[in-house]
C-alpha cells in the first residue's frame, strides 16, 4: 500500500483530523456535558420533526419525508447519544461501492476475519461493528444506533448489528463495516446512508475502476456539507497506474472541497489464507489509525468537528422541512378553495334561478295558472283588482287539487334545479382536484358525481322550506291588519302565493323584463300578494322566504362540498408545523453556539 502524501502530516491524520484547530488546542471533550441546553434543544427538535406530517402529494413531499426520516435517524443514532458521551470510542464507518473491498480492509486492519468477504453481492447483509474488548459495553448498550438489534453472530436481517471484539484493535476506536452505498437491495442502501450519518469519521473505500462513480461523490458532497471528517482509500490500483489515478482522484477531491481528506492508495495484491491483506500493504493506514486511537485530544477534535458539522447542518435542512410544511398548507387551502368555488357557483346558479324567473316555466307556470284561474284572469287582473279577493277565495276553498299539484310542481322544479347544480359542482370540484397533484391523489370516482342520497335530501329540504313558508305566513298573521285581510283565505293558499312570488323576482318590484317573464307571472304574483297583504307585507314575506330558501340550499350544498373537504381536512398538516420546526431549529442553533463545539468557540 502507498499513500498520496505522508499520512502523518495529512490534515486527516490525528493532529489534523480535527480541522477546527490543532489537537493541542482542543478543549476537554467533556466540557459541555454539563450544559443541558443543547440536548434539550435537540429533544425539542426531535419531537417537532416527529410530529411533522407531509400527507399531500406534492413535488416536495417525498424529499421532505426522506429528510425528516434522515434527521430523526441521525438524532437518535448519533447526535443525542454522542452528546451524552463525548468521550465514547470514536466510530469509524467504512463505506463505499459494491465490491470495493470494505470487509477485506476491515478484517485486515483488525487482523481477524470478523466481517464476511466474498464474490457474491451484496456480501455485507447486516452491519458489523468491531471494537476493542474494553469498549464492547459502550456499543452493546444500544445508545448508539438504538434502532438496530445487537447480535453476536451474522444475520441476513439488515436491522441487526453484529458486534465483534478484536484484541488487536486498541481501545478508543471502532470500525463499522456498512452495506454497499449502491447496493441493489433497497434496505441495504438505505441502511448504508443511515450508518454513514452516525459516523464520527468516514473511511470511504473506492477502487481504481469506480472512483469516479456518481453515487459516492453525491454522498461525499453531503458529508462535506455536514463537516464530517473523511479519509479516502483507493483500492486495487494497478502499480503502473498508481500515480496517475491518485493524482486524478486528488484533483477531484480538491474540486469538491475535500482536499484535506487524507488519501491512502492500496495496490492490487493477494490475500492470505484468512483473506487478509499483507501487513505491508495496510501498514500506513493501520499506523494512522493507531496514532488516532492513542491520541485522546485528536479523537476529541474529530468528534467535535463532525458533531458540530452535523448540528450546523440541521438548521438549513429543518428550514427546508418548514418550507415543505408550508407548501402542504398552501396546497390544502388551494384544494379547499377549488371545492368552495365550485359550490359557490352552484349557489349562485340557484340565486339566478330565483331572480330570472326560470323556475316559473313549464309545469309550475301551468299549475299556477290552473290554481289561480284562467288566462283571462291575468288579462283582466289590473282592471278587476277589486274583485281579486273573491276570485282567490273561490280558488283557495273550492279547488284543493290544483293547490296540491302546484305545491308538487314547485317541489319538483326546485329539486330538479338542485340536482343539476349539485352535479355540476361535483364535476367542477373533481376536475379542479384532478388538475392538482395533491388533489388527484385524494380523489375517488364517486366524488365526480353528487352524493347518491342527494335527490332524497333535496326533496326533504324543499318540503321543509315549504312548511317553513306556511309557518312564516302564520307568524305574520299575528298582525291584526294581516288577520283582517286574510280572514277569508287559507294559510296554505297564501303560502303557495308567497312561493310563487319568491320564484318570480328578487325585489318583487315588477319591471318590463319581469312582466315578459312567465307570461306576466311576476305581475300576477305581485298583485295577488299585494291584494292580500299590502305592499310592505309582500316585501317582508317574500324576502324572508327567499333568504330561508337560499340558506337551506347553502346547507345542502355545504353537505355535498363536505365530501371533498373531509378528505383535505384529513390530509391537512397542523397549521403550526412550520413555525414549530423553525423555532426548534433556532433553539438548536443558539444552543450549539453556546456549547463550545463550534469552530468559533463558545459565545462570549
Amino acid at each position: 500500500m502507498t499513500t498520496h502524501g505522508d499520512p502523518a502530516t495529512q490534515p486527516g491524520a490525528p493532529a489534523v483530523a480535527a480541522r477546527a484547530g490543532s489537537p493541542d488546542a482542543a478543549e476537554d471533550p467533556t466540557a459541555t456535558t454539563g450544559d443541558e441546553s443543547l440536548p434539550a434543544a435537540l429533544g425539542a427538535l426531535r419531537a417537532a420533526i416527529g410530529a411533522a406530517r407531509f400527507p399531500l402529494t406534492l413535488p416536495s413531499t417525498e424529499p421532505a419525508r426522506r429528510a425528516a426520516t434522515a434527521l430523526t435517524d441521525q438524532l437518535d443514532d448519533y447526535l443525542l447519544p454522542r452528546l451524552a458521551r463525548l468521550d465514547a470510542p470514536l466510530l469509524v464507518v467504512v463505506g463505499g461501492s459494491t465490491g470495493a473491498g470494505k470487509s477485506t480492509l476491515v478484517n485486515s486492519l483488525v487482523k481477524a476475519r470478523v466481517s464476511a468477504a466474498g464474490v457474491l453481492r451484496p456480501t455485507t447483509r447486516s452491519p458489523v461493528l468491531v471494537c476493542s474488548p474494553a469498549d464492547s459495553s459502550w456499543f452493546r448498550q444500544g445508545e448508539l444506533l438504538p434502532g438496530l438489534t445487537r447480535r453476536n453472530e451474522p444475520s441476513d436481517d439488515p436491522r441487526t448489528l453484529q458486534l465483534v471484539t478484536a484484541p488487536a484493535l486498541p481501545p478508543g476506536l471502532a470500525f463499522l463495516d456498512a452495506p454497499d452505498i449502491d447496493s441493489v437491495v433497497d434496505a441495504n442502501r438505505a441502511l448504508a446512508g443511515q450508518l454513514l450519518a452516525a459516523a464520527d469519521l468516514w473511511l470511504f473505500v473506492t477502487t481504481a475502476a469506480r472512483y469516479a462513480d456518481a453515487v459516492p461523490w453525491e454522498l461525499l458532497r453531503g458529508a462535506r456539507a455536514r463537516g464530517t471528517v473523511i479519509a479516502m482509500v483507493l483500492d486495487r490500483v494497478p502499480p503502473e497506474a498508481g500515480d496517475e489515478i491518485a493524482a486524478h482522484l486528488t484533483e477531484m477531491l480538491a474540486e469538491q472541497g475535500l482536499d484535506q481528506a487524507p488519501l491512502f492508495v492500496l495496490p492490487e495484491t493477494w490475500v492470505d489464507g484468512q483473506g487478509l491483506l499483507p501487513e505491508r500493504v495496510t501498514a500506513p493506514l493501520a499506523d494512522w489509525f493507531a496514532r488516532l486511537a492513542a491520541d485522546a485530544e485528536a479523537r476529541a477534535a474529530v468528534v467535535r468537528q463532525t458533531l458540530d458539522g452535523a448540528l450546523a447542518a440541521l438548521h438549513p435542512t429543518v428550514q427546508e422541512l418548514a418550507g415543505a410544511a408550508e407548501e402542504q398548507l398552501t396546497a390544502a387551502d388551494a384544494l379547499d378553495e377549488r371545492v368552495r368555488a365550485a359550490y359557490r357557483g352552484a349557489h349562485r346558479t340557484v340565486e339566478e334561478g330565483l331572480r330570472d324567473g326560470r323556475l316559473l316555466r313549464g309545469e309550475v307556470l301551468a299549475r299556477w295558472q290552473e290554481f289561480v284561474g284562467t288566462g283571462e284572469f291575468f288579462r283582466t287582473l289590473e282592471a278587476r283588482i277589486g274583485r281579486l279577493r273573491d276570485r282567490l277565495f273561490a280558488a283557495f276553498t273550492g279547488r284543493p287539487a290544483p293547490a296540491a299539484e302546484l305545491r308538487t310542481a314547485i317541489e319538483s322544479q326546485l329539486v330538479t334545479l338542485l340536482r343539476g347544480v349539485a352535479a355540476e359542482a361535483a364535476e367542477n370540484a373533481y376536475t379542479g382536484w384532478k388538475a392538482h397533484p395533491a388533489g388527484a391523489a385524494l380523489l375517488e370516482p364517486e366524488l365526480a358525481h353528487a352524493a347518491a342520497d342527494l335527490p332524497e335530501r333535496a326533496e326533504r329540504m324543499v318540503r321543509d322550506w315549504q312548511r317553513g313558508v306556511l309557518e312564516l305566513v302564520r307568524a305574520e298573521g299575528g298582525d291584526k291588519r294581516f288577520v283582517a285581510r286574510t280572514a277569508a283565505y287559507a294559510v296554505n293558499a297564501t303560502g303557495l302565493a308567497v312561493m310563487i312570488a319568491v320564484f318570480a323576482s328578487t325585489a318583487f318590484i315588477p319591471t318590463g323584463l319581469e312582466v315578459a317573464t312567465g307570461a306576466g307571472t311576476t305581475v300576477a304574483a305581485q298583485a295577488v300578494l299585494q291584494a292580500i297583504f299590502g305592499d310592505q307585507a309582500v316585501r317582508t314575506l317574500a324576502t324572508k322566504a327567499r333568504v330561508d330558501l337560499l340558506d337551506r340550499v347553502r346547507t345542502l350544498l355545504d353537505g355535498e362540498a363536505a365530501r371533498y373537504l373531509a378528505r383535505s381536512a384529513d390530509a391537512r398538516p397542523g397549521p403550526e408545523t412550520a413555525d414549530t420546526l423553525r423555532r426548534a431549529a433556532e433553539r438548536v442553533e443558539s444552543a450549539r453556539r453556546r456549547s463550545g463545539l463550534t469552530t468559533e468557540g463558545p459565545a462570549r
